[in-house]
């Protein structure tokens, strides 16, 4: 079973991630499945990219599963990855769109927090623990949404919010449920093509602020600090 169902609809792309029963965790093939589809869709004339979940949510962040098994160095490089994963989609020259239900945790919800457009069904929650085991990633694009004051709250306190704060603090664009969501995936499609390709990309540009080499720095250097699976093994017991 593929863990990245494609789907191209004329120029919108869909990526769903296909591990329901690890409830959409991000493994290293994931990640590397989505950057590839990303960069290509660069070149390829899509203008909506939409990411979703199979199952019931949207995603559980990094998978944690065998990390036991994989030396420091190797986790290191698969966050590394994940980084670089967010920083393509908050930085990709069209439109993005992230649908979410249910649970979703630490990487996940970094995932949705990169996208332009942010939907999620009322009943989703939210929540970022990477700063329990000491892993700075995400912290100025979710700071950028909801403003640095919540966001060292909730990041500090690993506060658990629902669809209903996420709208209100601005990590959310809108709250619309799954029955609804092919109209909304239509709406933004019609909307991301109103901008010719340059012009969209030209706007993406000046409306994110570029702080790509100082958030790869930041998690390198809170990644690579000794003891980083005592710290997973303290933060999941």
């Amino acid at each position: 079973m593929s863990e990245l169902l494609v789907e191209r609809d004329s120029t919108t792309l869909t990526l769903t991630l296909n591990r329901p029963d690890k409830m959409n965790a991000l493994s290293a093939a994931l990640v590397e499945a989505l950057l590839q589809q990303v960069a290509e869709a660069g070149n390829s004339g899509i203008r909506l990219l939409v990411l979703k979940g199979s199952g019931r949510n949207f995603s559980a962040g990094f998978d944690f599963g065998g990390y036991e098994d994989q030396s420091e160095g190797d986790l290191v490089l698969r966050f590394i990855r994940i980084e670089q994963l967010l920083q393509a989609i908050r930085h990709a020259p069209f439109d993005t769109l992230a649908l979410a239900h249910g649970r979703n945790f630490g990487a996940g919800v970094d995932l949705i927090c990169s996208c332009g457009r942010r939907i999620a069904d009322p009943g989703a929650t939210f929540r970022m623990p990477g700063l329990a085991f000491g892993l700075v990633l995400g912290t100025r694009r979710y700071a950028e949404r909801v403003g640095g004051s919540r966001a060292r709250i909730v990041l500090g306190d690993v506060i658990v919010f629902d669809a209903e704060e996420a709208l209100a603090d601005g990590f959310l664009t809108a709250r619309v449920p799954t029955a609804e969501w092919p109209e909304a995936i239509a709406n933004a499609a019609e909307a991301a093509n109103r901008l010719s390709p340059e012009a969209a990309a030209a706007l993406h540009g000046a409306t994110a602020a570029d702080t790509r080499a100082q958030d790869l720095a930041d998690l390198v250097t809170s990644a690579a600090r000794p003891g980083l699976k005592e710290r997973i093994r303290a933060y999941r017991a």
